[in-house]
């Protein structure tokens, strides 16, 4: 798959099928829309291109938005590319693309710069400045340019939205089985292994700190998951805490991840997490042996889970 940061840097001339959109999460929803891209060029010689954004329209159009994102940029590509996709165009989002029109998206865009044949898009899917065009305009416009136009049915549309609602609010709620039935997968948390203070490794649980650089990936209620992670090309599973460690009054968000067979300082490593559901609420301890207690409690319970379950 290749990946271009900017429709400006895409200059093939192959001729392509195109679908538009965010594509947060790439959940099953989506999954539906982009495996009928990747099976429409099959029997011809398109090639299949997917035309996202970032930032997400809503950071940029309304400036008030909280919204979180379920994937970072480097999540969503590896999805992608899994799925088989051949183009992934991620164009910088502002207010002057937003000013586009209709005709001048359709024309300087998808017929000039992508050379496309087909688009594949929702049929409630509008477009161009103050999203004055829809899927009727768009159907002309391929009319015009000598594009093929593919709705997408109400109840495909309606499952993507529904769904993407539910995700970040299970998540939010740390309800991850629902969140991860939704995905098609175990919901990811990507960072860096950095250095913490080490409590876990003095009260004989070490951990490992992971720095999540992008601000706007959501992170999961505090709380405490079962997860797993493939270390040094193995499978490893964990118990993961999100919270703020209140029983050594931390100040803090932390995500810390104590691997249940593996111990070995990886620091200033890149690593993913895949949750996979959640044991309890973040507690505060009256002291370090009720923590140390309650952290075997929950390594025994992720044992027996991953025995039953994984």
């Amino acid at each position: 798959m290749k990946v271009f940061t900017s429709i400006s840097e895409f200059n093939s001339t192959q001729k392509t099928i195109v679908t538009i959109g965010t594509f947060d999460g790439v959940h099953i929803g989506h999954q539906k829309i982009i495996e009928k891209l990747i099976q429409g060029k099959e029997n011809s010689d398109y090639e299949s291109l997917i035309l996202t954004f970032f930032p997400h329209p809503r950071m940029v159009l309304h400036e008030a938005s909280s919204i979180k994102l379920l994937n970072t940029i480097n999540e969503k590509s590896g999805f992608l590319k899994k799925m088989g996709l051949d183009n992934l165009v991620i164009h910088p989002f502002d207010k002057e693309f937003s000013n586009l029109s209709a005709e001048e998206f359709v024309k300087t865009i998808l017929v000039d710069s992508f050379n496309i044949q087909k688009i594949i898009i929702g049929y409630d899917h509008r477009f161009g400045k103050n999203r004055a065009a829809n899927i009727d305009d768009l159907i002309a416009f391929g009319d015009k340019y000598g594009f093929e136009v593919e709705q997408i049915s109400a109840q495909e549309v309606d499952s993507v939205s529904v769904s993407s609602t539910k995700i970040r609010d299970a998540i939010a709620n740390g309800t991850m089985a629902v969140a991860n039935e939704f995905l098609g997968y175990n919901y990811l948390l990507s960072g860096k292994i950095i250095k913490g203070k080490q409590l876990g490794r003095t009260i004989g649980f070490p951990t490992a700190n992971i720095k999540i650089e992008e601000n706007y990936k959501l992170i999961p209620k505090n709380g405490v998951y079962i997860v797993k992670s493939i270390i040094q090309e193995k499978t490893v599973f964990g118990i993961m805490n999100i919270g703020l460690n209140p029983t050594v009054n931390g100040e803090d968000l932390s995500i810390e991840v104590h691997f249940l067979d593996f111990d070995i300082a990886i620091y200033n490593t890149e690593i993913t997490v895949s949750v996979i559901d959640r044991i309890r609420d973040e507690q505060k301890f009256s002291s370090i042996d009720l923590l140390k207690a309650q952290i075997q409690k929950d390594k025994n319970y992720a044992i027996s889970y991953i025995e039953k379950t994984v």
